[in-house]
């Protein structure tokens, strides 16, 4: 009984564990269409902060291809890339990027990008008040 009990509390869900290792998840970079044309200080702050999910540049990490962690990731970066993606920014109409530029403000200022558990793994991700004040500048500015 005693050897049935340690199989279902300890081995079953360490064998469970590494056959999820198995699951193909699609951790791609697609090509860059335009990207974001910004002065380079604006563009290393989204690169430091946002690029990971906002862009076709995602440098992904070793923990990106350990399940299930990696699904949450992979989706994440599916999401992040749905609602903005800086290396199609060029495609866009200019009303869209303003609609944008309008969003990532709201977004800053709530402190909700970028998100904490990113910053937790990424702590310069995190932004100071000096990097939001140039980005707010640049954002309210910019006719790109």
């Amino acid at each position: 009984m005693r050897r049935m009990l340690f199989r279902i509390i300890f081995v079953i869900p360490i064998l469970a564990f590494i056959g999820i290792q198995y699951i193909e998840v699609d951790r791609t970079n697609p090509p860059v269409k335009a990207d974001l044309e910004a002065p380079m200080e604006i563009k290393n702050i989204f690169r430091t902060s946002c690029y990971d999910c906002h862009s076709n540049q995602t440098r992904w990490a070793w923990y990106s291809k350990v399940a299930p962690i990696s699904w949450m990731i992979v989706d994440d970066v599916n999401e992040g890339r749905k609602l903005l993606n800086f290396s199609e920014w060029g495609t866009l109409f200019s009303e869209k990027r303003e609609e944008l530029k309008k969003k990532i403000w709201e977004e800053l200022t709530a402190d909700e990008m970028p998100p904490g558990n990113y910053i937790y793994l990424h702590p310069g991700a995190s932004l100071e008040i000096i990097q939001k004040n140039t980005l707010k500048k640049w954002l309210q500015n910019s006719n790109y």
